[in-house]
């Protein structure tokens, strides 16, 4: 017990020399200026602060890290270094393309899954890495693969849980030239898992035990980051709609691989094949996505009824009156809605008290009703799909 806690402090402290934690924290950062500068030019106006990517990009990736951490260790998979070295790689490359879309775990470990097999068979090294290519051998790791289905589940969930909070409003010009709304979601989670890798402090505590192994007999812990991207867009929907449905279908795609990776440690060729279906499935399922979104009417257009709600600025009025993204506000104390020049008209006519005729999603209307106070968003902090002479002239 002494050695396995020594272990864990030791990977533990691993986890603050990986290169990926301190630029998932750089690019969180970035994504959340950009998202800002982007809805002030929209709206002249942010909704969330610029810290809002950075707030999520820790607290439920460490928790499911920890929970897939006892799965793996439990079940004694051992990955090579090697496969480390190349996810780490990965991600920062393909992050630099600008789609965080590309740092899903199915194309960074899967695509180091190919690579490790690549570099074992040819007996290729890195410089100043060679330490970590002396430990695999012409073999294929079922391992990777194993580790890569559990990551695919746990960003479905980080999509199903996480990925519908804060969507960002958006402007845009549809075909025909109108002004449309849309929403999009920009994030990124770190998922840090504890590793097996052939190392000299841990011996095999059971015969069956490590159940992946690598032919070692002395083994490591390693606390490793996983970066974990997400983009989506969003225009024929409500945002948690489209997202939620989004989330299940890549956890389904997560434990079809998972299932089948353990098939791998009785057929190691069929890693190889779980390692393509991951890539493609999840390539699939964002095509998929897109070109349903795309086939579906505009959801966040102008509407002859009133004015339809496209942000929720936070701790607004419009927040505690509760008021909801997709809702329709027909009449503001009585008078009907037009654009947003009537709306902010028949505001100021009583600026103590507010009353407001509200279609909600389902197409039912209530009434809710608030005190202004002094110091209150002059709009209630509603931001709504602009006019084209406005969108025009703030862009």
């Amino acid at each position: 017990m002494q050695i396995w806690l020594v272990e864990l402090l030791k990977g533990t402290g691993k986890l603050f020399l990986h290169p990926v934690l301190y630029y998932l924290v750089f690019l969180s950062g970035i994504l959340g200026v950009m998202r800002v500068k982007r809805e002030r030019k929209n709206f002249h106006v942010r909704a969330q602060d610029a810290y809002f990517e950075l707030r999520q990009l820790f607290p439920l990736g460490f928790i499911l890290g920890l929970i897939l951490s006892i799965i793996i260790i439990a079940a004694g998979v051992v990955v090579p270094f090697a496969a480390i070295l190349f996810t780490a790689g990965l991600t920062i490359l393909l992050s630099l393309t600008t789609n965080i879309r590309w740092m899903s775990p199915a194309y960074t470990v899967g695509t180091a899954f190919f690579a490790v097999v690549l570099f074992a068979q040819n007996n290729w090294t890195i410089p100043f890495f060679k330490k970590a290519f002396t430990s695999i051998s012409d073999m294929v790791y079922p391992s990777i693969v194993f580790v890569l289905g559990l990551l695919v589940i746990a960003e479905g969930i980080l999509i199903l849980k996480n990925g519908t909070k804060g969507t960002s409003p958006k402007l845009a010009k549809s075909k025909r030239g109108q002004v449309i709304g849309v929403h999009e979601v920009k994030r990124l989670w770190m998922v840090p898992l504890f590793l097996l890798i052939p190392g000299e402090a841990l011996q095999l505590p059971f015969d069956w035990w490590p159940v992946f192994h690598l032919g070692a007999e002395r083994y490591s812990l390693v606390f490793v980051p996983f970066a974990i991207g997400f983009h989506q867009q969003i225009k024929g929907n409500l945002p948690p709609v489209a997202i939620e449905r989004y989330g299940r279908q890549v956890i389904t795609l997560g434990i079809m691989i998972t299932l089948i990776a353990i098939a791998g440690y009785w057929y190691p060729i069929v890693s190889i094949i779980v390692a393509a279906l991951a890539v493609i499935g999840r390539e699939t399922l964002a095509l998929m996505a897109y070109l349903k979104d795309d086939n579906r009417p505009f959801y966040f257009s102008k509407k002859n009824n009133g004015l339809m709600i496209i942000g929720i600025i936070p701790e607004s009025p419009a927040e505690k009156m509760g008021l909801k993204v997709g809702e329709i506000i027909t009449k503001i104390n009585g008078i009907s809605l037009k654009n947003e020049k009537t709306f902010y008209e028949a505001l100021q006519k009583n600026r103590a008290h507010c009353k407001l005729d509200v279609l909600d999603t389902n197409g039912e209307i209530r009434f809710v009703q608030r005190v202004l106070f002094e110091g209150d968003h002059h709009e209630l902090g509603i931001l709504f799909v602009q006019d084209q002479r406005k969108y025009e002239k703030g862009a």
